[in-house]
């Protein structure tokens, strides 16, 4: 039966445009691009070319540096896949592989990236490696090497001798080590990147007058990845739109510098949670002109976005939880579909997976968290966003003619509706369109009806015919095709957006979805007839016979419902929230995943890979709960595995297969056990002996440092000490006339730290979000000086990381520190300064004695140095053990806690856990509380300065399969001294082919003698 639908046929004929004439189509020769190093990527205008295919490469930001535990970089990338994405971008730390100078370690646990790129082949994904040296990252230091920082390497990021030779091994390192993971030689890596948002390659941008200096930089970059083997494209991301740098084909002066393919950076709603850090012009789905700024800048290239904006940092002054929401469905759906309308084709989202800022890895602006609200949240949970993306993500993968289009219009004339605004795009070669639709208003969120106007093969027409008119809802974009190409098949067009598709024994499966009570249509070519092979929730379809196919409209109910054709193609329609839980596993490792080599699955939380042997489908994922599970696959296929358990199989009418899935076994968490605690502060105490090999002696007169200070110069990078806490101990005879003291200390945003004369308190700076140097003169009126003995100025203070950019010279330690007298004719002065850090941080050769954490884990603490946060410490002579942290202690000191955790997570489940703590007092927040699992620091309570107080603990940190050492250092700032309560709690756990039980002991060595030396 035809049908039309009244109202939107009233709508099209009220408005005289039942029909309209399409664009003209003209596009222009576009030369291949290539770097004369390989040939199996190439490149031009429209795309990336990978042995001769087109691909639009949809990627996420992850950071193994931000997950030390290699087993569970697997599970990211898996998730990763899973979401139809093709590629995942690394950062790689210079910092964090170079403890010294002479060392380069891509060897030892977290260390070890040759485990990342086999990971990566095996899940089968493309890498963009970035890096750096410098990748910002919201990192200490933006992830130079701390040494670097003292001023003694010259200028950052330049083209200086002693810079390029701290760089240089570093950088040799990694290239060696990527060079069999490139595409050219079996491996996945197909992009490699050369710095990091360095704008610096024009003095005049507009004039095109060279930077000398930053183009020899870049140069060297270059020059010594090709030497060490690197051969596919190199890129860059700029971090904005102004400095169009290192372009080739911006670069019409000969400048030099320039990468194969040039990106840009962007963040529409500020990448940060604070807002004003980008400005008072943040306006809410607010959008640029992408499209004509790489028109201008690289035309020749495929537009890339080595970032867009996947989530926002949440620096100390963020709400609690960060902005998730900010960057939430809505946001999706909006922002990266007008990506795709400005023709950007290989679109990388930072963050895909945050991770933490373990240890001191953080800017001074940044706790522990770095969620960064990404799609898949730092313990490792997935949700709305993360399907949201998946979505998209499906389609960009199956559509491979979206990889080639040009944009012939945009504007309101497309649809009966001028609140809709419309890009149309065309493919060239096969003729297929994709119009991508969002307010006219991009701030509205009103609901819009509308019909469009779609040019196909059989004509230019508005459309829907026989189903209601579409609406758009809120914040969110759409997108429709005409002419599109799935199999060997042809959808004139579709008001609904395509999910995927798969061709199994030559038969097509296509995959549409609409949200609930919202209207669909398409056509298709070639079919006479069509049927309802399933309905759900009494959904029903309207089947409208042409002379080239048949017209199908509907409005979606919930669930999935199945249409079957005559021309072997079977349709299902989902809702929003069955797209979420539908996917489309590969059969391959081919990252690029050909549409006849994938099945379908819908009904699992998550689905990370299916394999086909004899009559059974192998299916790997997650459940959380009772779920029905249906499976799109090969006719000879008849049994369904999941997690290696073989399910009650049935065969529906229309062939699929269905089966049940259990839920997940219970699990409760245990209680910690009894604590014993020991005070962590004796350098304070009169009769401290400093002689030992924890200490140096700080008597440098001169300095690299542009920062001047008190002489000898205390900053301690040059002494060894890069992260955490420091403790000085200043000494001046009681003879001097000594009052008081002044004293300028600069430790980044947020730092604090405490002060004390032969173990009296004199004071604290309790830190300020924004402030990153602090003073104060303290008098010595309540503190007792000594006459006939040597007096000890004990400063405790601890460093929140180094600034980024050339900022990351700004020094850390005691700028100034000054003795001050009543008596106008005497000046006292210190005699003697000594200085205490990481142990092991004052041996040019080491930085650290526990390599496998690294440096960035520990401070200075005497908790640190004599490792009691180990596993193996002996605390059996501890007599203190009636007192946790919830009872507290009174004073200004730092105490140590200890407990045992006993962990037995079910081999079935994958489980993630987290540390929470909460205030017992909320009237005394003056307090800092260093979280320690098995050795690593892995979380910074400062609750007098940020809400954060929930650190997730990622596997292979936390033992699920045995007991775990749990450490806290309490540093109380004030005489009312501290109590915080501590507790585990569970955030997910569900039933998983990937196990978080696993042996990550390797990961946690243990406490050795040598700690000894260091009180």
């Amino acid at each position: 039966m035809r049908f039309v639908n009244t109202a939107c046929a009233l709508l099209l004929l009220s408005s005289g445009l039942q029909y309209a004439s399409g664009a003209s189509d003209t596009t222009s020769a576009w030369p291949l691009q290539g770097n004369n190093l390989q040939d199996q990527i190439q490149w031009d205008h429209y795309s990336i070319i990978i042995n001769g295919e087109r691909l639009f490469l949809f990627g996420g930001e992850m950071h193994p540096f931000r997950l030390p535990v290699p087993e569970l970089w697997e599970d990211v990338l898996q998730k990763v896949k899973a979401m139809g994405m093709r590629m995942i971008s690394i950062y790689t730390h210079w910092g964090f592989h170079a403890p010294t100078p002479d060392q380069v370690d891509f060897d030892t646990g977290a260390h070890n990236l040759t485990r990342f790129f086999e990971m990566a082949k095996e899940v089968g994904l493309y890498v963009l490696v970035r890096p750096g040296p410098y990748i910002n990252g919201e990192l200490n230091a933006g992830g130079l090497a701390l040494w670097s920082t003292t001023g003694a390497y010259g200028e950052l990021r330049s083209n200086g001798s002693a810079f390029t030779e701290a760089w240089t091994p570093y950088q040799t390192g990694i290239a060696k080590l990527v060079r069999p993971f490139q595409l050219t030689d079996g491996g996945t890596v197909i992009m490699y990147q050369l710095e990091n948002e360095y704008g610096e390659q024009w003095k005049n941008v507009e004039a095109k007058t060279p930077n000398p200096k930053a183009v020899s930089y870049m140069e060297k970059l270059k020059e010594n990845a090709i030497e060490n083997g690197i051969v596919v494209p190199s890129v860059h991301n700029a971090p904005n739109a102004n400095g169009r740098p290192w372009s080739k084909d911006y670069d019409t002066v000969g400048a030099g510098g320039d990468v194969d393919i040039y990106g840009l950076d962007s963040y529409p709603q500020c990448w940060s949670c604070v807002t004003e850090e980008c400005g008072n012009n943040i306006l809410p789905f607010a959008v640029s002109n992408y499209h004509d700024h790489f028109q201008l800048v690289s035309p020749n290239q495929p537009s890339f976005m080595p970032e867009f904006q996947g989530g926002a940092m949440s620096p100390w002054l963020s709400p609690a939880g960060g902005c998730a929401e900010r960057t939430g469905t809505e946001f999706v759906s909006f922002y990266y579909r007008d990506n795709i309308a400005q023709r950007i084709t290989i679109l990388n989202l930072y963050m895909i997976y945050g991770g933490t800022n373990w240890g001191w890895l953080a800017a001074p602006f940044l706790g522990s968290s770095y969620d960064y609200g990404a799609a898949i949240s730092e313990d490792r949970n997935i949700g709305s966003k993360y399907y949201e993306i998946k979505n998209l993500g499906l389609f960009t993968r199956a559509a491979d003619e979206l990889a080639y289009t040009d944009r012939l219009g945009t504007g309101t004339n497309y649809t009966n509706n001028t609140n809709v605004f419309t890009t149309e795009l065309r493919n060239p070669k096969t003729g297929a369109r994709f119009y991508v639709l969002r307010h006219a208003t991009t701030s509205s969120s009103s609901e819009e009806t509308f019909a469009i106007n779609v040019t196909t093969s059989v004509g230019s027409f508005y459309v829907p015919r026989v189903a209601p008119c579409p609406k758009l809802v809120g914040h969110e974009g759409k997108i429709f095709v005409a002419d599109f190409h799935f199999g060997k098949h042809t959808l004139y067009y579709a008001t609904t957006e395509v999910l995927t598709y798969s061709v199994i024994d030559g038969k097509t499966t296509l995959v549409l979805w609409t949200p609930i009570g919202i209207p669909g249509e398409f056509y298709l070519k070639g079919a006479k007839k069509g049927t309802l092979a399933s309905s759900s929730r009494g959904q029903t379809a309207v089947f409208d016979k042409r002379d080239n196919g048949v017209v199908v409209g509907f409005t979606q109910r919930e669930g999935a419902t199945v249409l079957e054709f005559d021309n072997d193609v079977r349709v299902v329609l989902v809702d929003r929230e069955t797209a979420y839980q539908t996917w489309v596993p590969a059969l391959t490792k081919d990252p690029k995943v050909p549409v006849d080599k994938t099945a379908i699955v819908v009904g699992p939380r998550l689905v990370r890979s299916a394999s086909v042997q004899g009559n059974t489908i192998s299916v790997t994922g997650d459940s959380n709960n009772t779920a029905d599970i249906e499976v799109f696959t090969s006719s000879r296929v008849s049994t369904i595995k999941w997690n290696d358990k073989q399910l009650r199989t049935t065969k529906t009418k229309y062939g699929t297969l269905k089966a049940s899935l259990q839920a997940p076994v219970k699990f409760s968490v245990p209680k910690f056990g009894s604590w014993k605690s020991q005070d962590s502060l004796p350098e304070k105490v009169v009769g401290y002996s400093d002689n030992g090999p924890a200490w140096v002696i700080a008597n440098h007169t001169t300095t690299p440092s542009a920062t001047k200070g008190t002489v000898p110069y205390l900053f301690s990078d040059e002494y060894g000490f890069h992260t955490g806490i420091k403790l000085w101990r200043g000494q001046f005879s009681g003879e001097s006339g000594a009052t008081g003291v002044y004293l300028n200390i600069q430790g980044g945003t947020a730092h604090s730290w405490s002060t004390f004369l032969n173990g009296q308190f004199l004071g604290s700076y309790t830190g300020d979000p924004t402030v990153a140097a602090s003073n104060a003169t303290l008098p010595f009126a309540n503190a007792t000086i000594f006459t006939s003995q040597t007096n000890v100025l004990f400063v405790m203070h601890d460093d929140t990381g180094h600034d980024q950019l050339s900022a990351a010279l700004n020094p850390r330690g005691i700028l100034n520190a000054t003795l001050l007298s009543s008596n106008s004719s005497t000046s006292p002065k210190f005699t003697l300064w000594k200085l205490a850090g990481t142990a092991g941080g004052s041996d040019p050769n080491r930085s650290t004695l526990d390599p496998i954490r690294s440096h960035y884990n520990e401070g200075g603490l005497f908790a640190d140095r004599l490792g009691w946060h180990l596993p193996g410490f002996d605390d059996s002579n501890w007599s203190n053990t009636s007192t946790s942290p919830a009872q507290g202690f009174n004073g200004p000191t730092v105490r140590f806690y200890r407990t045992f955790l006993p962990l037995d997570v079910p081999s079935s489940l994958d489980a993630a856990f987290a540390f929470k703590f909460t205030p017992i007092d909320t009237s005394n927040l003056n307090y800092r509380a260093f979280l320690y699992v098995n050795g690593y620091q892995y979380g910074r309570y400062y609750p007098s300065i940020a809400s954060e107080n929930v650190f997730p603990v990622p596997a292979g940190v936390l033992n699920h399969g045995g007991n775990n050492v749990i450490g806290l250092a309490v540093w109380a700032q004030t005489e009312r001294g501290a109590k915080v309560d501590v507790e585990l709690v569970t955030r997910y756990a569900v039933e998983s082919s990937f196990e978080s039980r696993f042996d990550g002991k390797y990961l946690q060595p243990g406490w050795t003698a040598e700690r000894l030396a260091y009180v």
